[in-house]
């Protein structure tokens, strides 16, 4: 007989579970569950979980592969003192196998099917009812790529960088695969709690590659300045999951989708979920701790902060803030669309006076993101699908400029911009892989960012034209800064009174640039093989805000 759990089945007028619904997941109401008067919360049992996800999830292969892949390489180079280039090469070798694992699931997925599919659960604290509980949509499973993919670009582009000899090269690829693991659990968890440990448990690593692999002197300050930052955001969401642990009594996603929360208590909990993904997006005017991450960063942490990292406050958006509290969304609506236009200009216009090139490309970062909470909160599913394929397309521009940046900083020990001039006569390849990327970076037909944000514009022109009107100004300031820059570094007389000599890209550079460079041109052109994944998963975001509105 299956043990019984305390539920509360009515909360107000809100059933958190109604008797056929328990029917169709195949449990006997009466006979399994005791109704316990004034209590608020509901424990799931494990056989009970079993049923539901069977109903609501669809199994096939685990997911677990790919999420402790990386773990156990990461744990092997940190343990074992092994020579340097078998190190590094063991490293690459893990990322590259990590992709290929992510290619698999993406081949396999059913773009039809509105479950979360490649289901994994295992029992982690049961009588809490605490599961490490993975699977994907749509939505996480090109996060999920895009992680995978950009990591091996990062270990090949640092295998002969003297960045990686500041302490031992295996411990820096012990660190990525580390990184990698955890964003890997964050995209994938379908366990709030389990969200929250490794949601704060990214800060580690990238503290560890900032302050101990990092440029320059204000390294630590610049570490600290992230951590303190992200941390103190997340105390809010912290309390917000303890909020809905001890009214609901799961921290289970797929049971929370089907329980319904008060107006009030949506708001108390949008707004604690929301300060803590604002502060990882960042919005203005908690966006400090970014430029200063970057510009302390080696060039490998600034592509997986701006690539990856970003991404994690708008994916939480996404999953939790607008599919579990629906009406709060649509009540903040306004404000985050104040928010959100306020701090694309404000980016924009502040890109136009920096004198570091990492710092550049910092606030155009801020600004592209915040771009996309405009699309996230149109509440349309253009509006949305634009908005994560225009994070997509972030991720490869903006780890695609930060690379050019490396190049540049690995030939000269420089970043400001004053001392750069006439890269077109000394290093002509490397000036035509960054002139595609600034292109795509302001938005070029033919390139991801095109398709992303003119997505985005229609879907926020159809529900607020002002809010249209003043995000797409970012068009035209994004040429400013972005043109502006490369300018400056590719034309003119070369200074020789600062530089005598300059290698052009080798090959270790060209094939990082390439791959980048064919998939922003691909999504460009292309766009349909992304947004087939997104269309099912956008649309029951989109379809739970509207049953509210």
């Amino acid at each position: 007989m299956l043990s019984f759990c305390i539920v509360n089945n009515t909360i107000g007028s809100n059933p958190i579970f109604s008797n056929s619904f328990l029917k169709e997941c195949g449990v006997e109401v009466a006979q399994y569950f005791l109704v316990v008067p004034g209590a608020s919360s509901i424990l799931a049992t494990p056989i009970f979980m079993n049923k539901f996800l069977a109903k609501h999830a669809m199994f096939g292969i685990s997911f677990l592969s790919i999420v402790f892949f990386p773990f156990f390489g990461s744990v092997f180079l940190f343990l074992f003192n092994i020579p340097e280039q078998i190190a590094k090469k063991f490293g690459f070798a893990v990322s590259l196998i990590t992709f290929f694992i992510a290619v698999l699931f993406w081949l396999h997925f059913d773009n039809s099917s509105t479950s979360f599919q490649f289901v994994s659960l295992a029992a982690w604290v049961s009588y809490l009812n605490f599961n490490f509980l993975f699977g994907v949509d749509g939505i996480s499973l090109l996060f999920v790529l895009l992680t995978t993919f950009l990591v091996p670009l990062c270990l090949l582009f640092s295998w002969n960088s003297a960045t990686t000899y500041r302490l031992s090269p295996a411990k820096y690829f012990a660190v990525f695969l580390m990184i990698e693991t955890f964003i890997l659990v964050v995209f994938t968890t379908l366990d709030l709690f389990v969200f929250y440990i490794f949601f704060e448990a990214v800060l580690l690593p990238i503290f560890l590659i900032i302050g101990v692999w990092g440029s320059r002197e204000r390294k630590t300050k610049a570490s600290f300045y992230l951590f303190l930052y992200t941390v103190l955001g997340s105390l809010f969401i912290l309390l917000g999951i303890l909020f809905v642990f001890f009214e609901t009594g799961t921290t289970s996603y797929l049971v929370l989708c089907d329980y319904t929360f008060s107006l009030l208590h949506q708001k108390f909990l949008w707004v604690a979920f929301f300060f803590s993904f604002s502060v990882k997006v960042p919005m203005v005017p908690i966006h400090l701790w970014l430029p200063e991450a970057h510009v302390e960063a080696p060039t490998e942490g600034s592509v997986i902060l701006a690539g990856i990292l970003l991404k994690l406050g708008t994916y939480g958006l996404i999953r939790f803030s607008l599919c579990l509290f629906p009406q709060a969304s649509f009540f903040f609506k306004p404000l985050v669309f104040l928010i959100s236009v306020v701090a694309v200009i404000y980016t924009s216009i502040t890109a136009l006076r920096q004198s570091d090139i990492k710092r550049v490309i910092a606030y155009a970062s801020i600004a592209h993101i915040n771009m996309t909470l405009l699309g996230l909160f149109s509440f349309s599913i253009i509006g949305v699908e634009g908005s994560v394929l225009q994070m997509l397309s972030h991720g490869l521009v903006s780890g695609a400029l930060f690379f050019c940046v490396g190049v540049l900083y690995d030939r000269h020990h420089t970043k400001l911009i004053f001392y750069y001039s006439g890269l077109v006569q000394t290093i002509p390849l490397f000036v035509c892989f960054f002139l595609l990327f600034t292109m795509a970076n302001i938005g070029l037909p033919g390139t991801s960012s095109f398709v992303g944000e003119f997505m985005i514009l229609l879907g926020v022109f159809s529900v607020n034209t002002a809010a249209a009107f003043f995000s797409a100004t970012s068009l035209v300031f994004g040429g400013c800064y972005a043109l502006w820059l490369f300018n400056r570094l590719s034309y003119g007389n070369v200074k020789t009174v600062y530089f005598q000599y300059s290698s052009d890209l080798n090959k270790r550079e060209f094939f990082t640039l390439l791959p980048l460079c064919f998939l922003v041109f691909i999504l460009g052109l292309l766009p349909t093989f992304v947004l087939e994944p997104l269309h099912v998963s956008c649309f029951n975001a989109v379809k739970i805000i509207n049953l509210f509105v």
